[in-house]
This record gives structure tokens, sequence and C-alpha cells, in this order.
């Protein structure tokens, strides 16, 4: 389980019937999250092709113009989703255009949400003249085992100072600043979604903020300076294609029947004569677009990419109840998206353009378990490619996971192994008791009560039961088409010597002789070079995915008919 220093907290949305009054406007809405009730404001506007764009204000929070990432409207249904804090929402408007009905989706929990159109004087003050330190502020917290960058960024309102912040390295922007104080030279900021505040002194030159950042009791020596070049911001992702692309792009949709659900996706095909091979991406865990888009990386769009001018047609898609795609991420479980997958193989074999005896999965972390679960029951997959996939039980590779995470990140081999086997325990605990009271009480021997409380909605999801004790080894016994398994050295999440061994050995007791397993010396969880592995690097990392990893991917599928 992934432990964060900065997550983002809220969100929100609007929606709209094709056949509805127009949804463009102003929304407002009242999150209730516990005892927190937050007002959200979504601004909502034609993008001049038959859609929408939008953004979203919390003014409980002081935070204005979150970018909604993407607005689909079906019927009198709209998704949306913010992909900078991972929550999305589903809503259905009123046949008078004047109220929403809705859920609002993020970190695996789901609340009622309903908005309201509203007068944007009545959402929303204006701006007003910009102060002398509106901008961005650039810093970075030192935690010792890790170093984290910070962005704030500053506004004057007409009702005085307001501030959103980013963690790059966390991939987290738009956090909200519930409050902004300013006496003189003394700065000071409340970041109430993250329980974390700010208190420090504007330098006479306004160049530079000193002090010190506070959260969960640790304090932490904090300057930010004043960003002069915004495009600095602008993590550096060299990999990332520039249009025009030498190959065809089609947005596409299908239907995956099993669940009553429609996939969005894109399409991209080599230019010639076809039909060519096919690959269907699968993503890792969490809420994911059809890009895998992480930490400012855009791993899927680099693949894709490659693979095509390759020779390779593929599809990839926005994850169910993540961008354009309908269903309900936080009811979905790994087999769910196994049925989704199979929707995208029966899509491809209809395409003209692909050669239906040729087409393939890969799948990435958790893509990297369905693939092979697909495979297993669809004698339509030709081949599968496992990016970093597992071949052992959830219960048994989460331990692995926060030992080598514990470790990457700066903690003494010793401590990292006692770790890992608390982890062990405390998982041995959430299948064994089923009473939720019960389970608060036993688990708070081994988790700190806040913890619980932030992660106590995934613990007991049914993505999370199903994950820990799902056997990846039983499904991949049942495969009979061709093999590829690529795993990074220095992985944390999915740890190469557990894993790798795991599928040979699978693999070969099913009797399936056309496999090949590799690992990348040097390569992290995302196929990136790495110092460490660890997770606080994806982000710094300029490199999105290895290109002996992608060579070795396309290679190997053109070989394989």
């Amino acid at each position: 389980m992934t432990r964060t220093l900065l997550i983002a907290a809220i969100v929100a949305s609007a929606a709209l019937a094709a056949h509805a009054q127009d949804v463009a406007g102003d929304w407002q809405g009242t999150l209730k999250a516990g005892p927190a009730e937050l007002r959200l404001v979504v601004h909502l506007t034609a993008d001049g092709h038959g859609g929408f764009r939008g953004a979203l204000d919390s003014l409980d929070q002081n935070a204005k113009g979150i970018p909604i990432a993407s607005v689909s409207l079906k019927a009198a249904k709209l998704n949306w989703t913010v992909t900078s804090i991972g929550a999305s929402y589903e809503g259905r408007i009123s046949a008078d255009g004047a109220l929403i009905r809705g859920t609002f989706i993020q970190g695996g929990e789901a609340f009622p949400l309903d908005f309201k159109r509203v007068a944007l004087s009545t959402a929303a003050k204006p701006p007003a003249k910009p102060s002398d330190i509106d901008g961005a502020w650039l810093g970075t917290l030192d935690t010792g085992a890790i170093k984290l960058r910070v962005v704030v960024h500053i506004v004057n309102a007409a009702d005085g100072l307001t501030a959103t912040m980013d963690s790059p390295d966390q991939g987290a922007a738009g956090i909200p600043v519930s409050s902004v104080t300013r006496s003189g030279a003394t700065f000071k900021l409340a970041i109430g979604a993250v329980g974390a505040t700010y208190e420090g002194t504007i330098s006479q030159g306004l160049d530079a903020i000193v002090g010190t950042f506070t959260q969960s009791g640790a304090a932490l020596p904090l300057t930010l300076k004043r960003v002069k070049d915004g495009a600095s911001l602008e993590p550096k992702r060299p990999q990332n294609p520039v249009k025009p692309y030498p190959y065809s792009e089609e947005d596409v949709v299908y239907d995956n029947p099993s669940a009553g659900i429609r996939l969005a996706a894109t399409f991209t095909v080599p230019r010639g004569k076809g039909p060519f091979p096919a690959v269907l991406l699968i993503a890792g865990s969490g809420p994911n677009d059809r890009d895998e888009s992480l930490m400012g990386h855009k791993p899927f769009l680099v693949l894709s990419d490659y693979l095509t001018r390759k020779g390779i047609a593929v599809l990839r898609a926005d994850k169910r109840g993540i961008g354009k795609s309908g269903g309900n991420l936080a009811v979905a479980t790994t087999a769910d998206f196994a049925t989704d997958a199979e929707a995208g193989v029966a899509w491809l074999k209809n395409r003209k353009e692909v050669d239906p005896r040729n087409i393939g999965l890969i799948g990435h972390s958790e893509g990297g378990e369905i693939a092979p679960m697909v495979a297993a029951r669809n004698r339509d997959v030709a081949f599968i490619v496992m990016l970093a996939g597992s071949a052992v039980r959830g219960d048994e590779l989460l331990p692995t996971q926060v030992m080598a995470g514990n470790e990457a990140a700066g903690m003494s081999h010793r401590d990292a192994v006692k770790s890992g086997e608390l982890e062990r325990e405390s998982l041995a605990v959430i299948e064994s008791e089923k009473d939720p009271g019960k389970l608060r009480e036993k688990l708070a021997a081994y988790i700190p009560k806040d913890e619980i409380d932030q992660q106590w909605k995934t613990l007991t999801s049914p993505w999370f039961r199903f994950f820990l004790q799902y056997d990846p080894a039983a499904d991949l016994r049942k495969v009979t088409c061709a093999v590829l398994a690529l795993n990074g050295e220095k992985d944390t999440q999915v740890v190469a010597r557990q894993n790798l061994p795991a599928i040979r050995k699978a693999l070969e007791s099913g009797g399936n002789k056309r496999f090949e397993t590799m690992e990348f010396p040097g390569l992290n969880h995302l196929f990136q070079t790495a110092k460490t592995g660890a997770v606080s690097e994806y982000a710094q990392i300029e490199e999105t995915m290895a290109p002996a990893v992608l060579e070795k991917t396309a290679t190997w599928i053109l070989r394989h008919p």
C-alpha cells in the first residue's frame, strides 16, 4: 500500500442529456464526506466541437480553476474526470435542465453529489488586482528518505489571497489551500485537505519565502522561490510523441455487454496495407485513463506510438468510470476489468485493419494479471506481454512490495524486512476478520488510526478483497498462447526476483513452451532507468519508458504471429 505525503481531496462535476437543455453554465453543489461539507462549483463551456470543457472551484477551500480533464455527454448522462486528483463523477440531468443528480468517486470511495444551476455571481467572486506575491512559488521538502517538490500558486481575489498547491513528484495538482494569511512579511497557509500548514517570511526582494511546512506532527524546512518562467514547472517528457503522427488515430467506443457499459478508447493504425497485428493495452491498478497517465508521464501514449510506428495496430481505453468510459470504478474488481479487456478483443476482431488471428494483450502491473486471465479462457488471444505482471497472490505480493519500497526509500534492510513482516500480519487480520468494528480494533495494532481512516474504504473494497486472494498462477497454468514477461531489476512494486520465477514455473507446469522472461537491469516499475526504484523517483525521471523495453516488445510481437 503506497503512502504519500500530499493527497488531493476534493472534486466536482456536471452533466446533461443530448436532448435536454444546454449543460453549459455554472453549477453548484455540496460534497458531504463524513463531517466535512465542501461547496463545489463547476463551470462548463462548449468546446466548439460538439463537446464541453470545464473547471472546478471549491469555495470553502479557496481553490479555483481546477481543470476538468474530460467531459463525456451521452443521452441524459454525463461523466467527467479530474485526472490531477484521480477522481470522476457520474451524473444525470433532470428533464428541466436545472438539476444534476450523481455520484462523485475518488480513491475507491463514492459520495452522492447533486448540482443546481446557479448564476455566476452567486457561485464565485471576481478576481482582483494581482498582489505583489501573485504567481507560482517552488520549493523542495527534504524528508531525509526522499525529496518532494512543492509548488504553491497564489492568486489575489476580491475577498483576499487564495492558493492551490501541487506535489509534482507525487502526481498531485490543484490541492486546495484552505486559508491564506499575510501580515506584512509573515505568510501562512493552511492545507486542510492534507492536514498541513506552512508558515514563512517573505524576503524583502519578494523573490523567496523562508519557512516551515508541518504535517502529522513533522516539521520540515521549506523555502519557496518565485518561479519566473512558468515553462520551468512543466515536466520534461522527451518521449511524448508530437503531432502530426505518421499513422491514423481514431477515437472509438465499444460495449461490454456483460457489464452493460460502454468504453471509450483510441485506436491507432499504421500506414500501408493491412491487415496488421494488433494489441490491446491494459493499465495497472487505480483510476487510469487510456494513456495510463501518472506522475506527469503517459506510458501508454509512448508505447502505443512506438508500436504503431513499427507496424502494430493499438487499442487503448479509459478504465471503466474514468475519462469518457462508463461504469463505476469504485465497485469493480480485477475480474471485472478482465471482461472489459475481452470487450476490446471482440471489437478488434471486427476491424478490417486487424488480422483477427494475430490479436494480443499487453498488460502493465495489474494489467499483467488481467492479460493471462483473459488469455486462459479466450482462444482469440494470440499472445500476451506481461509488463511487471505478478504471478503470486496479493497477500504475498504486498509484504515484498512494502519491504522493497521502504529499503529503496532509505530504510535499513533489517527494518525493511520487519516492515514487510508487519504488513503480512496486518493483511492476515484483514482476510480473517469479517466484522468491521473488530477489524478496526485489530488493525490499530499495526496501522496508525489516521491511516486506517484514510484507507478504510480501500481496505474493505471489493477490489482489495479480490486482489489479496486471487492467484494469478492458476490462470497462467491455463495459458497456451505465446507469452513475454518483462520486469525491471529495480521494480519495488512487483519485485522481479519474486515474480519472474513464479511466472516461469506456472507456464512450465501448464505445458506452455512458447514463453520468454527477461529482467532489465536498472529499470523500475514503469521501466524507467532509475537509481533506487523508489516510487518518489517516477516523476523526477524524464524518461517515460526505456527504449530497450519498447524495442524488445515490438520485436517480439512481430516475431510471434
